[in-house]
């Protein structure tokens, strides 16, 4: 597994990296024992960049990681991130904060739960729009003061807002939503982070798992899954997407891997700087995602790609419309 450095803050992470908030909530149910075994393989494998979050569970995800971390701790680079409001209580979305007070006492939180004394690298998870990002990231910036952070990250950001942001304290990185069925960040978010040296995070770089193929039918998903409510899974954009899935699988086997591995190691081929990090509770599905390092594209390939994946294929938002009023912010 190779590791790149993170922006200017010192830190160095494999490609890919892993995300954690599927162990704890939102697809299917949890098993913590399994989800363990996971991370502990992904350290074997030399996968050492976690990525994990105050809201998913809430609270359960970083506990987990938490215990993961025993005795591996220095050896990984840990992302958490603060910002999204939860009830642990009703499991409800209560809001967004960015306030400095807040700042401070998430981060606090965040390390009990984590069972450390320093988070690698720390995100605004969505922006407060009740906030100047000028005074969350002044607030972020004494966290690194304290020595409680090493990087400062966002999550979900415009680029006029990465650069408003960085120019108080640099940003060591930035996390969105980056697929070959969400390709937002290309318009210009890529760009400006390849340009100010920051490193930027891909979630869902298999889009929820729909690019593997192993979905086919919306029956496939629990009942409680989070993606009966996302409009990609929906309805006749199922269908239009299945399609696409289709040629992916069929240039994956030209290829002789799997479409979670083509699709994978077609994000890494967009920039030394762009860090997947593919989310699974299994070590099958962890193990096959780390095989995307062995796959590569000649320049006609990746054209090959774009043709029968081009930008804004996909059918359907990306998230409900509530929700896409907190992204590219």
């Amino acid at each position: 597994m190779t590791s790149r450095k993170i922006g200017s803050c010192g830190l160095t992470a494999s490609r890919p990296g892993l995300g954690c908030m599927g162990m704890s909530e939102f697809y299917g149910p949890a098993d913590n024992e399994e989800s363990i075994k996971t991370l502990h393989r992904a350290f074997e494998l030399g996968i050492n960049f976690w990525d994990t979050a105050d809201a998913y569970g809430p609270y359960l995800n970083e506990e987990l990681v938490g215990k993961a971390l025993k005795g591996i701790r220095k050896e990984i680079t840990l992302a958490s991130k603060f910002g999204i409001l939860r009830d642990p209580l009703n499991l409800q979305f209560r809001g967004l904060s960015g306030k400095p007070e807040y700042v401070q006492s998430a981060c606090e939180a965040s390390l009990k739960r984590l069972n450390t004394d320093v988070i690698d690298l720390y995100y605004l998870h969505r922006v407060d729009p009740e906030t100047p990002i000028e005074e969350t990231v002044g607030a972020m910036a004494r966290l690194v003061e304290q020595g409680k952070i090493k990087g400062i990250g966002l999550s979900e950001v415009s680029a006029s807002t990465l650069r408003k942001a960085h120019a108080v304290h640099p940003i060591s990185a930035v996390q969105s939503e980056y697929s070959l069925w969400t390709r937002d960040p290309e318009e210009e978010v890529l760009d400006t982070c390849k340009k100010l040296d920051i490193a930027f995070v891909a979630y869902s770089p298999l889009g929820r798992g729909f690019l593997t193929g192993q979905i086919k039918k919306f029956e496939d998903l629990d009942a409680d899954d989070y993606r009966r409510l996302s409009p990609r899974f929906q309805g006749v954009n199922f269908q239009k997407n299945l399609e696409l899935v289709n040629k992916i699988k069929e240039l994956a086997m030209q290829k002789s891997c799997t479409a979670s591995q083509l699709a994978l190691a077609w994000v890494m081929a967009q920039g030394d700087f762009i860090f997947p990090i593919p989310g699974t509770k299994r070590i099958k599905y962890l193990e096959e995602n780390a095989g995307a390092v062995n796959v590569h594209f000649t320049p006609e390939e990746l054209m090959a790609i774009d043709r029968f994946f081009p930008r804004d294929a996909a059918a359907g938002l990306r998230y409900p419309e509530q929700m896409m009023k907190t992204v590219n912010v």
